[in-house]
């Protein structure tokens, strides 16, 4: 290592020393704040101040460990590990001055932790325009490819995946955005073939058991490409998945999980309502108990909105209300799996022999086009009983089930903002390699420099954050913070750096022949969807935090 990276590695590990003592503070006042996180919606403010200071630190660990270990030798990862903690703790030290009084904080705690001055020093030094000019120079000069280092199995994963994104889905890409398409089943099928759609699913299950950070890197890289007519596509069968290997009988994970390996069902996500977004607990559409046809089964009747892909989709997993007494809240709910006819339209209507209607209208969006996201409305619908998750055993679980897979969702949301964001940069590195301006290309000026070299720091402390994440869930399937946080700061990665990238493009970023427009309209939908931001900090992370 040389004198400059071990200079760096100092400064960095000054300035995580001083982030982690600030962070203890203030999780501890806030703990007391909110008395153990239960009365957090007292103190909205002051929560998701600290939800998003822990997940900045903790993004900061990632990338430093990353550059400490895996990393080691990648041109200027010191400098990028050291450059995002230094930001991180200049913020933090103007922020959480500034609302001392609010979080309970003494008012020279600032001053003991990250206003000393040897973390000073190292702020000044992380920040330093060099450095982060250097950072941008290098991106230059690959181009804004993503090939950091990494183990060899994901490695392998990932140049795969990147052969197959750049010849059967980048020609489509386009086309399915501009004419808001539906995804090819020639399309599906090629990705059915290479396992996409099984990764995480058990070997035993008929699925490639690969676990969660091949499936995210794939995911990366397919987001990279189109995120809506790919990366997102191998996304959508996972709550039912989740679902189905935690609380399934062994009848259900026989019958339905191999099929969804294999890609030959295609499964759409029905759990919010027009009326109902983030508080899912408090779900209105209602399964009731009913025989038709000397069946035994449950009649649904209700509305659901953002159901995307229920169109194509040949199974909806759909949380609805078993119990009719609203007190019971998420405990009245169950999870049922809906077998439905495909339909390739913008609308739909599927009549049952019984009388029993599904009707479906795709909403129009900006962005995220390729899956369509539609409004539902079940009318007299019939499941039979076997397709209750859990049968009889899961009876008032629907909620706890899907929320596992809503974990798994936000990781892959974490893979499919990288990948996103990636692409914003590659697209912006080679505009500015090749756009002349007053004479010579706009890469060789020192703020389109300084900006591509803050850019590539985000994204790689975002990458390593939902790396850390994909495996902290290889490890154990039930944590809840690591890809929450990964989810809610790889997003806000995902919109400031295409909408960065759009600026440096210039009148250009604005067109739609340039991808980079693109990218900006499908990079806002990151933040709301598989849980809303001001919800994932409150609701899961300070409660987690703080609790």
């Amino acid at each position: 290592m040389s004198s400059q990276s071990a200079s760096s590695g100092e400064a960095t590990a000054i300035l995580l020393a001083a982030l982690d003592r600030t962070l203890e503070t203030v999780v501890t006042k806030g703990a007391a704040l909110t008395r153990q996180g239960k009365d957090i919606d007292a103190h909205q403010p002051q929560a998701e101040r600290i939800a998003y200071f822990a997940t900045e630190v903790r993004a900061a660990r990632c990338l430093a460990a990353y550059a400490a270990g895996e990393g080691r030798g990648e041109p200027h990862v010191d400098d990028m590990a050291l450059a995002f903690a230094a930001e991180i703790a200049s913020r933090a030290a103007a922020q959480l001055d500034a609302h001392a009084d609010d979080l309970g904080m003494s008012p020279g705690c600032i001053d003991d932790t990250l206003a000393t001055p040897a973390v000073r020093a190292a702020i000044r030094a992380g920040m330093a325009d060099g450095r982060l000019m250097a950072i941008g120079r290098r991106q230059l000069e690959v181009r804004g490819v993503n090939n950091s280092p990494i183990e060899e199995l994901a490695a392998m994963t990932r140049d795969a995946v990147r052969q197959f994104a750049s010849t059967e889905v980048a020609p489509l890409a386009e086309h399915i955005h501009r004419h808001d398409d539906l995804v090819p089943d020639a399309l599906i099928a090629k990705m059915a073939e290479l396992g996409y759609f099984g990764m995480a699913v058990p070997e035993a299950y008929g699925g490639g058991g690969m676990g969660n950070l091949a499936m995210i890197i794939t995911t990366e890289e397919l987001s990279a490409v189109s995120l809506a007519a790919a990366g997102s596509l191998i996304t959508r069968p996972e709550i039912l998945t989740k679902a189905l290997v935690k609380g399934g009988t062994e009848r259900q994970k026989s019958h339905w999980l191999p099929p969804i390996a294999a890609g030959k069902l295609m499964v759409g996500v029905s759990v919010t309502e027009p009326d109902t977004g983030s508080d899912v607990a408090s779900i209105s559409c209602r399964a009731e108990a009913a025989v038709r046809d000397r069946a035994q089964g449950f009649v649904i009747n209700g509305a659901k909105a953002w159901c995307t892909f229920a169109g194509r989709a040949d199974v909806l997993a759909l949380l609805a209300r078993t119990d009719p007494d609203p007190k019971l809240g998420a405990r009245g709910l169950s999870l049922f799996i809906v077998p439905k006819d495909t339909f390739p339209g913008h609308a739909f209507e599927m009549r049952q022999p019984g009388g029993g209607t599904l009707a479906g209208k795709a909403d129009a969006t900006p962005g995220y086009r390729g899956m369509h996201s539609f409004t539902l409305m079940f009318d007299n619908f019939f499941v039979p009983a076997e397709n209750l998750v859990g049968e009889e055993g899961g009876v008032g679980k629907g909620f706890y089930l899907q929320m596992a897979g809503f974990a798994a969702g936000r990781l892959q949301t974490g893979g499919r903002a990288t990948g996103l964001a990636q692409a914003a940069l590659l697209r912006t590195c080679e505009y500015a390699n090749d756009r002349k301006q007053f004479g010579r290309p706009i890469g060789q000026y020192g703020l389109t420099q300084y900006k591509l070299g803050r850019m590539a720091t985000h994204i790689a402390a975002a990458r390593q954050l939902t790396y850390a994440a994909a495996r902290a869930m290889d490890a154990d399937e039930t944590v809840a913070l690591e890809p929450a946080m990964a989810k809610l700061f790889a997003s806000d990665v995902a919109v400031w750096t295409t909408q960065e990238g759009q600026q440096l493009h210039g009148g250009w970023g604005y067109a739609e022949e340039f991808a980079i427009s693109r990218y900006v309209v499908d990079a806002t939908v990151l933040p709301i969807f598989e849980g809303v931001k001001p919800i994932l900090e409150l609701k899961v992370i300070a409660r987690n935090l703080l609790g």
